[in-house]
């Protein structure tokens, strides 16, 4: 008889799908998930962004790869920004829910099940995240941001799966890569309608801001390597 720790450690087998933005983030996955000798689940690589997610998810329901049923459970991985103190670059956090709105926010409840018996419970904190649908750049606005809605980190695209996916169950594990006392260069106008980055707008923001800049990018190449470990750490 299969043991029902047993049963719960390979939960991780009817994931068949992931989520992760595009970018450096979808490259971390990648290379965690070829350090496992497991079988790997497909990686979908999406756009950033709540309103290019949207339409992302939109037509993706129109594809084979939905209609064949992509099992019971997806998961989100990536990168988030932390809204609190006690959440520092390189944390791994698990949501237990992911919120949307500004002056009211709308709240969604993850699936948790996912990971009671896996290791990396031990290791994370679990969270309640909200979705924005631009990148919360000043400390000023990240403390706003949490006392306003009670969040501890932010994304861009969490919610978004949670309100369109219905009847599948959505486990969502990020990783810190900005600390909530760390200010961002403002690269919301280097995003385009369709979720890419664009190259040249980012470096012109990146080289008016060198200090932020750099810190930046310190803290997101730590948050990436933590991201392909805990990849690796999920599905070995």
């Amino acid at each position: 008889m299969i043991s029902e720790t047993y049963q719960k450690d390979n939960i991780f087998k009817n994931i068949k799908l992931i989520f992760v933005p595009k970018g450096a983030e979808y490259r971390a996955i990648c290379r965690g998930l070829r350090q496992t000798n497991s079988q790997i689940p497909l990686i979908l690589p999406i756009p950033i962004g709540v309103n290019a997610f949207k339409s992302y998810l939109e037509n993706w329901q129109q594809t084979q790869d939905f209609l064949n049923k992509p099992g019971d459970r997806v998961l989100i991985m990536g990168l988030c920004g932390s809204l609190s103190p006690s959440y520092r670059v390189g944390d791994i956090v698990i949501y237990q829910a992911c919120g949307y709105g500004n002056e009211q926010v709308s709240w969604r409840d993850c699936d948790l099940n996912t990971f009671i018996s896996n290791r990396i419970h031990k290791k994370a904190k679990f969270v309640k995240g909200i979705t924005c649908d631009r990148v919360i750049g000043s400390a000023k606005e990240k403390l706003h941001l949490a006392s306003t809605s009670q969040a501890d980190v932010a994304d861009m695209e969490s919610y978004v799966a949670l309100e369109m996916l219905q009847g599948i169950s959505v486990a969502i594990v990020r990783v810190v890569s900005d600390d909530v006392e760390q200010d961002l260069p403002d690269i919301n106008s280097a995003i385009a309608s369709d979720g890419s980055l664009k190259t040249f707008p980012l470096m012109v923001k990146m080289a008016k801001n060198p200090v932020a800049a750099t810190r930046l990018i310190r803290s997101s190449l730590k948050g990436l390597k933590v991201l392909e470990r805990v990849t690796s750490e999920l599905f070995c």
